[in-house]
């Protein structure tokens, strides 16, 4: 997960997304790598990030586990594009404390603190 790391700040996460340019990677679909996923993921988050990349599909909350064992893959197909399909090509993440813009360029962020941020 990134996170903002100046010296002292509190609030680090979740980096809200600005994006100028977003692409979309085909990836494979595997519905149980996605249900081991699902747990782990941050769910506001995800839905924040997805939808300032222009992905408006995620539920606001996350859904029952139950809906991850059920016959219809479309929440998961849904889910599955959010978190490995969508890509910040250019653009740039702020800290939520600080308002300090990290800079995204061909979806690398450029992390890197000022000297005065260590």
């Amino acid at each position: 997960m990134l996170s903002c790391n100046i010296k002292g700040v509190v609030n680090k996460f979740p980096l809200r997304i600005v994006a100028e340019k977003v692409i979309n990677k085909e990836v494979d679909f595997n519905p149980d790598f996605l249900k081991h996923m699902f747990g782990k993921i941050e769910w506001k988050a995800l839905v924040d990030g997805a939808r300032s990349m222009g992905y408006t599909e995620l539920p606001d909350h996350a859904p029952d586990t139950k809906l991850l064992e059920s016959d219809d893959e479309s929440f998961l197909i849904q889910f599955h594009h959010a978190l490995l399909e969508l890509h910040l090509e250019e653009g740039s993440l702020v800290c939520p404390e600080t308002g300090r813009k990290i800079s995204v360029n061909k979806g690398i962020p450029n992390l890197l603190l000022h000297e005065d941020e260590v």
